[in-house]
């Protein structure tokens, strides 16, 4: 195994010369923290910023999500992709209100009691809003140690092998900025060098978005927030959605399923 504090020095250093600057870093509230981390997954972090911003402006506390409709949430979410976080969202914070009197619960069991929130996103809410360490990992972080420490190897390498490294390499005394600088680092190696995490057993290459079941499931909850209601042959009008009627009976059911919008008379409507 390569030096861990040569390692640490790599990553430091890199860091402390080119530490990208983001809202979300510069605030230790756990709510914007929360808030940022959902939005964060799987979503870039240049479509993050504007809407970050604007969902703050318009619930700048747990309280006023809680009490917003579903479809103002919803609407707000409008362009970053995977509705669901943002309905999961707007329930854990209904939960947080509920349960913990408006407070965001700064213990991982209580965070992954929420809604949408799972190991990775209750620990980074910990570490970032409280300084605290735990030990999480994802995409840029897994592809700094894959590339630094599992560079030659030939195996696929499993997650729990990775974690047992962020453990032993973990700045204890400020997590929150090491792990900003890991991610910066992770970044970097997919930019410059072209890095991927094919060496990881959990790989897994994203289908396209275009043509996809998440675009038709999309494309109808965008339409019915836009229109406030529409029926089955409305959405089958739609230039997209045109000779996908199955497809859209089946994302429908889906939707309707999770809570996403319920059917009044022969129209759609959000939930």
């Amino acid at each position: 195994m390569r030096d861990i504090k040569k390692f640490q020095k790599t990553v430091w250093d890199y860091y402390n010369q080119h530490k990208r600057d983001f809202p979300w870093r510069k605030t230790k509230n756990p709510y914007h923290i929360w808030v940022s981390e959902v939005m964060l997954q799987q979503t870039q972090t240049d479509r993050v910023v504007p809407k970050y911003e604007a969902f703050l402006k318009r619930f700048p506390t747990v309280s006023s999500l809680s009490s917003a409709s579903q479809k103002d949430v919803l609407e707000s979410w409008q362009g970053l992709g995977y509705n669901r976080r943002g309905l999961n969202l707007k329930r854990a914070g209904e939960e947080i209100v509920g349960r913990f009197k408006g407070k965001i619960p700064s213990e991982v069991e209580d965070l992954m009691s929420l809604p949408g929130i799972g190991d990775y996103t209750a620990k980074a809410i910990v570490t970032f809003a409280h300084n605290l360490p735990s030990v999480f990992i994802e995409t840029n972080i897994r592809t700094v140690y894959l590339e630094y420490f599992f560079k030659n190897s030939k195996e696929k390498v499993h997650d729990n092998e990775i974690l047992r490294l962020v453990e032993k390499t973990l700045d204890i005394k400020n997590p929150r900025e090491w792990y900003y600088a890991l991610m910066d680092y992770g970044v970097m190696l997919k930019k410059i060098h072209k890095a991927k995490n094919i060496k990881s057993v959990h790989y897994r290459k994203q289908t396209p978005f275009k043509g996809s079941g998440r675009q038709v499931r999309s494309t109808i909850l965008k339409y019915i927030l836009e229109n406030h209601k529409l029926t089955l042959p409305a959405l089958c009008k739609i230039p997209l959605l045109k000779n996908k009627k199955n497809v859209i009976q089946e994302k429908i059911q889906e939707l309707v399923d999770e809570g996403f919008i319920v059917k009044d008379k022969n129209y759609y409507v959000i939930s």
